[in-house]
């Protein structure tokens, strides 16, 4: 079964990459599409104000790409500021960007979960009376980690690195949907968002061509690689659900044994 890789296309490329290394026959396919931010004057003004926080928490690879992104010439990431990650994929980009992994929050390798409330269990070891926190996001998202921040004290703030979108297919990539979805049990659906299934069930093309107006998601089979995620595949009417931790070994395994 061929693996449809659903990330935003840069983290989609990269998955794609390393699956194929290891064995799978796997493309990529992404849902969501990012783009710059409505306000891209707010990335830099943050920036002016990093030596006044304590915090700054990435919620994403691309959070992390695109604040950095907008980083000032010759400005280094400050001494002792925190920057919380969710999971390794945040965490590797941040190295990337140059901030030190002494500098870097996150859960830990063996955590049974890569999100908010892994990464809380290694923050609440901290006093956050009074101090500053900025949160890098897209357009939205949840709130939850924010929240434990302010009960413990913090003062949150945000700002919106980049924005998220409905995919756009054309060319081969409209070829590979159409043959995904004219045969569903040959295809395998690799979810990393609730908001990729969302896009994948608003898709013109199931709602417009011949070929998908019967298509039958009884048939179809995801890895989701959160509870969330797994239970969102489950409501748009997948089949078959697999579920595991976001790590490559972990989806290499799932894969292989569904």
């Amino acid at each position: 079964m061929r693996v449809l890789v659903t990330r935003p296309a840069a983290q989609a490329e990269e998955w794609t990459a390393q699956l194929v290394s290891a064995g799978i026959d796997a493309v990529s396919m992404p849902l969501i599409a990012i783009v710059a931010p409505q306000d891209e004057a707010a990335l830099r003004q943050a920036w002016t104000e990093l030596a006044s926080r304590q915090l700054i928490f990435f919620v994403s690879p691309n959070a992390v790409e695109w604040f950095f992104s907008a980083r000032p010439p010759q400005m280094d990431w400050p001494a002792g500021l925190q920057a919380a990650s969710p999971g390794p994929g945040t965490s590797a980009a941040l190295r990337r960007c140059g901030v030190m992994p002494h500098s870097i929050v996150e859960p830990p390798a063996d955590a049974p979960q890569f999100d908010s409330e892994a990464l809380w269990q290694e923050l609440q070891r901290q006093a956050w009376s009074h101090a500053s926190v900025l949160v890098v996001r897209g357009d939205g998202g949840r709130d939850w980690l924010a929240e434990q921040l302010r009960s413990a004290g913090a003062s949150v703030s945000f700002v919106s690195a980049y924005r998220r979108g409905a995919p756009q297919f054309s060319g081969a990539a409209e070829a590979l949907l159409q043959s995904a979805l004219a045969a569903p049990t040959q295809h395998i659906w690799f979810f990393s968002s609730s908001e990729a299934v969302a896009n994948l069930m608003d898709l013109p093309q199931l709602k417009s061509s011949s070929v998908n107006v019967n298509m039958n998601w009884q048939m179809a089979t995801a890895l989701a690689t959160h509870p969330r995620i797994a239970h969102s595949v489950q409501l748009a009417g997948f089949g078959m659900v697999y579920h595991c931790r976001p790590s490559l070994d972990a989806v290499v395994a799932a894969l292989k044994a569904s």
